[in-house]
């Protein structure tokens, strides 16, 4: 048996992914910012479970932009935020978590590439990034609170 799946978010996840938020990345969001984002993109807002608790999360949106990987304007499925608890780093989750979301912001919501934010010191965060295609594309300076600069990095979708 897996040691964890990937589902859609619900409801009653809500406190576990903001208690995981707040413990995992300085960036930390109210709790009308999570709802919006499973009211208007559910299929892109995942959770992985293992023995009935959740253990990471990811949560997309879509956006119509001036693309980073290609010429022109298109619709765009924006990482907005991703953690796994630290007992569950190194086993995949991460992974599984952006392949999944990746896959249905393509499939569901017809997204023509994705693109992310990340701190220029996560070299865990990046690491994974390259490993799934993405590619930095340009350095947003002072873009966090405490002034740390964050990559731009971006995949076209296949």
């Amino acid at each position: 048996m897996a040691e964890y799946v990937v589902r859609m978010f619900r409801p009653e996840d809500l406190d576990e992914v903001i208690k995981i938020n707040r413990e995992n990345l300085p960036e930390n969001y109210p709790p009308f910012f999570f709802k919006l984002h499973y009211e208007n993109f559910p299929q892109a807002f995942l959770v992985a479970e293992s023995g009935g608790k959740v253990i990471g999360y990811i949560m997309c949106r879509v956006e119509n932009g001036k693309l980073y990987t290609k010429h022109g304007v298109g619709r765009q499925g924006h990482i907005v935020s991703i953690a796994v608890i630290p007992e569950m780093r190194g086993r995949g989750v991460g992974t599984e978590l952006m392949k999944k979301a990746m896959k249905a912001l393509h499939d569901v919501y017809g997204v023509e590439e994705y693109y992310l934010e990340v701190r220029v010191s996560n070299i865990p965060a990046i690491n994974l990034y390259t490993k799934l295609g993405f590619e930095k594309v340009k350095i947003l300076k002072g873009y966090y609170l405490n002034g740390e600069d964050a990559y731009l990095m971006a995949k076209q979708a296949l």
